[in-house]
């Protein structure tokens, strides 16, 4: 049976483990910023202060840090362990995606396009306290085409790779902030992006019903999964050739149509054929993250419903593989 994660009174906007997977942080459409232990679901804490949905999280190599960004227009920057906010960096728009690069010094965040101010990302040296004080980011890219609507950190965080609204994905020096490939794969948004453990590889998740997994360096197609509906989040597992999807329709078409109670499955395919073996049902609406636990044996979804549920695998699935 699933751990059910109640901490939340909206959708959940984005779940993820730190490095060891034996925390699982947990942001959602409400103010709250929830940390449990991943091993038996109990809730460790939450990090108060944000006024509005919050967007995005993400914390360090070490787990001192987690920063989260919010749709209050700001990026905060907290000490895991008690809860405090350390630093809080103000922006004119809703911050959609953040991340630490691979040292835990430098940030990276990226702003809607909204209320007249155009879509920016930005970085931050935290070794530098001056910049976040004076509001002054090290780099500024301003990315006028089509907004950015999910960004990681590429390995050893010499660039970061961008998703945008038009399906394009671009990866952006660190260093000078100039383009250094742009590809397009997708006809519609990239909702989520997310790393292989050795950051050799990305899986991108789209409104166009597809996942597509990529080369993290060059950014060359490799493979795509495709499903019926719109795929809201994508994650490779550490220890297999598999990948989990979660979608769902858009969440406002939802009370328009038929549906079997807690029929929002997760989905995973086989990476090398691209093919599907396997869903796990669960969830009353659509799923918007899902993520794998570091070790490979268990994956957590957190849906429109606003539940996470964490899921660990029977021993027979870690006996398939090897049949395949």
């Amino acid at each position: 049976k699933p751990i059910l994660l109640q901490g939340h009174e909206r959708s959940i906007t984005q779940i993820k483990y730190n490095r060891e997977g034996d925390l699982l942080f947990t942001v959602a459409k409400d103010p709250i910023v929830n940390v449990w232990y991943s091993i038996n679901g109990e809730r460790l804490g939450t990090y108060n202060g944000h006024t509005g949905a919050v967007w995005c999280v993400d914390a360090d190599w070490d787990t001192r840090h987690v920063l989260t960004g919010s749709a209050d227009n700001s990026c905060r920057l907290w000490d895991c362990e008690t809860g405090k906010q350390l630093a809080l960096v103000k922006t004119n728009s809703a911050v959609r995606t953040c991340g630490f690069d691979f040292g835990g010094n430098i940030i990276m965040f990226s702003t809607d396009k909204q209320m007249g101010y155009q879509c920016f990302v930005s970085f931050f040296d935290l070794r530098d306290p001056s910049q976040i004080e004076s509001d002054e980011p090290y780099m500024k890219i301003p990315c006028n085409e089509s907004k950015i609507t999910s960004a990681v950190w590429g390995p050893l965080g010499e660039f970061i790779i961008a998703g945008h609204e038009n399906g394009e994905l671009n990866q952006f020096s660190a260093k000078s902030g100039e383009v250094l490939v742009n590809v397009k794969e997708h006809t519609k948004q990239i909702n989520d992006i997310q790393t292989s453990r050795d950051m050799t590889m990305f899986i991108t998740a789209s409104k166009d019903n597809t996942a597509k997994l990529f080369d993290a360096t060059t950014l060359e197609h490799q493979k795509s999964f495709r499903t019926e509906r719109p795929v809201n989040s994508a994650a490779l597992s550490p220890i297999f050739d598999h990948v989990v999807l979660g979608g769902g329709q858009e969440a406002m078409d939802v009370t328009t149509t038929s549906t079997r109670i807690g029929k929002f499955e997760a989905r995973f395919f086989h990476l090398g054929v691209e093919e599907e073996f396997g869903r796990i049902k669960g969830h009353f609406g659509p799923i918007n993250s899902v993520a794998f636990h570091p070790d490979g044996k268990s994956y957590s979804s957190g849906g429109e419903d606003g539940y996470v549920r964490i899921h660990y695998f029977d021993p027979q699935y870690f006996e398939f593989e090897f049949e395949v």
